[in-house]
């Protein structure tokens, strides 16, 4: 099932896709008048840059490591032992869902558990960046139904419906666009690694433009990351789908948590004022980055700060089903004295801004980005696009050092 990492060429071909945070220079685009030539490539989201291509082939032929501090990887942070939270309707879901497959589709649905294809996800648009897997779009109806059963199985209601509500943007874009063929709310991709088992490690990934999932299982232990969200128009006011909201309570319950904290710790929090571009450090292509501690430490805050700040990662983490969110929230507050709270831009009730809640366990990021889909001639970061992030940092995203541990203690 193994296979080697599909269609660079066509990534090859084209002069550069560019990120939110590149400069700003302003010229004609003949396809739109109303769109500079920046704003096209910076529509595409694609990493930056002529070199962006050769980056990613160079990240995915790196040997993985994870997301680390310049001390390099922690080590013991994560142990194979029994949850007492089952994954079995988790795993006849998939099992169901790989069943309904024919030859074709199997092909290039089905990997190994240690395929590098794993690692293969990215928020750039559909037709510039090539996705592994079987796409909603193709599936028949009782495929589609499967597939969403996995994610029902897989997700709590909370993480569900905002999966859903994150694909309802993308047919938004499509409206928006002139009915652009690289936006629509089916394109997202699923694939499968490994053989769905009660005891063996297996996974599943779900991969689209604002979404990106990676699922992995070994018997009742899981792990979501890395877990890739965004969205483009957050809220929603025309179309198919207005009054589509996403992100609110991360938004809103991250600037509430900065303004409750004191003047010097706000400061101290605070890495810079400025919010002029993308922040986002950790995305895709980004497994191996190193990110250092910086800002706030919550040994310093009061209980009723560290709860606070508890809360604000529960947003993310409650996106998985509720058993497995509890013993992965556990898992943070064992580490919350390790852990660092991180803030750019100002702390104004309209304010655009990121942030960042980092341990050895755990890393989450907010973003506000600046526009791409929805026109518009200000390139400033706006709370009308969106784009988080969630890690397991030293090792552990995409099951990898539960998947070690595993082939150590099992002989393959």
């Amino acid at each position: 099932m193994k296979k080697t990492l599909k269609n660079f060429s066509l990534l090859l071909m084209i002069l550069g896709m560019i990120s939110c945070n590149q400069s700003k220079t302003a010229t004609s685009d003949n396809t739109n008048s109303t769109e500079t030539t920046e704003t096209k490539k910076e529509r595409r989201g694609g990493p930056g840059g002529p070199g962006g291509v050769a980056k990613q082939e160079a990240a995915l032929k790196e040997a993985f490591k994870g997301v680390v501090t310049s001390n390099g990887k922690q080590e013991g942070l994560f142990s194979i032992q029994p949850t007492g939270v089952s994954t079995a309707s988790i795993v006849t879901a998939a099992k169901a869902f790989v069943n309904s497959l024919n030859k074709e589709q199997a092909e290039k649905t089905l990997y190994d558990i240690d395929a590098t294809e794993w690692r293969h996800w990215s928020n750039v648009d559909n037709g510039i960046f090539s996705r592994n897997g079987i796409s909603i779009k193709e599936m028949n109806q009782d495929q589609r139904k499967m597939a969403y059963n996995l994610l029902t199985e897989a997700l709590s209601a909370k993480g569900l419906q905002l999966t859903k509500d994150i694909m309802k943007t993308d047919q938004t874009l499509k409206e928006l666009n002139n009915g652009r063929d690289s936006f629509d709310e089916e394109l997202y991709f699923f694939t499968i690694m490994g053989t769905p088992s009660n005891t063996e490690p297996w996974g599943w990934q779900i991969d689209g433009h604002h979404l990106a999932i990676n699922y992995f299982v070994l018997g009742d232990q899981v792990v979501m990351t890395p877990a890739f969200m965004g969205g483009e128009p957050i809220i929603t006011t025309s179309g198919k789908y207005k009054g589509n909201t996403i992100f609110q309570d991360e938004q809103n319950i991250g600037l509430k948590f900065m303004q409750s904290l004191s003047e010097t710790q706000q400061k101290e929090a605070t890495l810079s004022t400025d919010k002029s571009g993308a922040n986002i450090v950790a995305a895709a292509f980004s497994d191996n980055v190193t990110v250092d501690f910086e800002g706030l430490k919550v040994s310093s805050m009061t209980p009723k700060q560290k709860e606070a700040v508890l809360n604000l990662a529960s947003q993310y983490i409650n996106n998985m089903k509720e058993g497995h969110a509890k013993v992965k929230m556990e898992d943070i507050k064992k580490h919350i004295d390790d852990t660092y709270f991180v803030w750019r831009g100002t702390a104004a009730d309209d304010a655009v801004f990121y942030y960042r809640i980092h341990s050895p366990v755990i890393l989450i990021e907010f973003d506000h980005q600046s526009p791409v889909g929805v026109r518009g001639t200000d390139r400033s970061p706006t709370r009308n696009h969106i784009h988080t992030m969630v890690r397991t940092p030293n090792g552990n995203d995409y099951g990898k050092d539960y998947i070690k541990q595993h082939l150590e203690n099992h002989k393959h």
